[in-house]
């Protein structure tokens, strides 16, 4: 199976209902990584945010061999400026331990620090997303653990967003973010945001290499498929996730909208 490389081609793969899922599909070695990117954004990014590049000690055997995997020289800040994904080195202290943080090059996260998640285990990563302990950690964990190399697994998410940044790191309250939206201009003024999530092991240091590439869009150029699926999270998700995303913020005026795309399309 493959995952598309933009907001229409992942969103039938994207996860709008249910309870927390990995929702991992085996990806071939061709469909790790995007083809032929436009890098000027990326580039941009690093040269006004250094901090967005860190690697912990322990991590500094897993990102030579990911750059030398990758053909870069210079290390994963390099790899994340000549490739379209974001990486994340993920390490042990010992077998059987947790995976940590310990490596990154984060030019487009959304909605988190990097700062704030470095030398964490994953657990405490994910700590935010309403049900993660209760409903995927335990998974998680077993997953990691019996990942082997080279096979590459894949998942989509995504969300809606008040604007189509690359950086999406909102300080302000969501009241005010989406303020501007409404019903009849929803199609300009939201935004559909993909993560694009890969994860591998690599055969030598045995660390787990994590990519998120972002795919974003506007609400008004998906098709009316794509328009009724992401207005499906606005029912399938529980209170808590939904208010984390700040749904009942853009609730009325995306509903409203996927309505009458679905009358039009009649």
């Amino acid at each position: 199976m493959t995952l598309g490389f933009s907001v229409e081609t992942l969103l039938p793969d994207a996860r709008v209902s249910g309870p927390l899922r990995m929702g991992l599909v085996r990806l071939a070695e061709g469909d790790w990584l995007a083809r032929s990117p436009d890098l000027r954004p990326r580039n941009a990014i690093f040269d006004a945010h250094p901090e967005a590049v860190q690697v912990f000690a322990e991590a500094r055997p897993a990102e030579a061999e990911l750059c030398g995997m990758l053909g870069v020289t210079g290390g994963i800040g390099q790899a994340a400026r000549g490739h379209w994904e974001d990486f994340c080195i993920l390490t042990q202290d010992a077998p059987g331990s947790a995976y940590r943080l310990t490596g990154a090059a984060v030019g487009f996260p959304t909605d988190w620090q990097l700062a704030e998640k470095m030398g964490k285990p994953i657990g405490a990563v994910h700590e935010p997303i309403d049900g993660y302990a209760e409903q995927l950690s335990a998974g998680v964990d077993r997953f990691l653990d019996g990942l082997r190399a080279p096979h590459v697994f894949g998942r989509t998410n995504a969300f809606v967003v008040p604007n189509g940044l690359w950086r999406y790191l909102p300080a302000d309250d969501p009241a005010e973010r989406y303020a501007h939206v409404t019903p009849e201009n929803a199609g300009e003024t939201l935004y559909v945001r993909c993560e694009r999530e890969t994860l591998r092991r690599l055969p030598k240091s045995q660390a787990i290499v994590f990519t998120i590439g972002v795919h974003v869009a506007p609400l008004g150029s998906l098709s009316d498929a794509g328009v009724a699926r992401i207005a499906e999270t606005l029912h399938g998700f529980g209170a808590g996730e939904g208010d984390r995303r700040a749904a009942p913020h853009y609730a009325h005026a995306l509903s409203a909208y996927a309505e009458a795309r679905q009358r039009k399309a009649a």
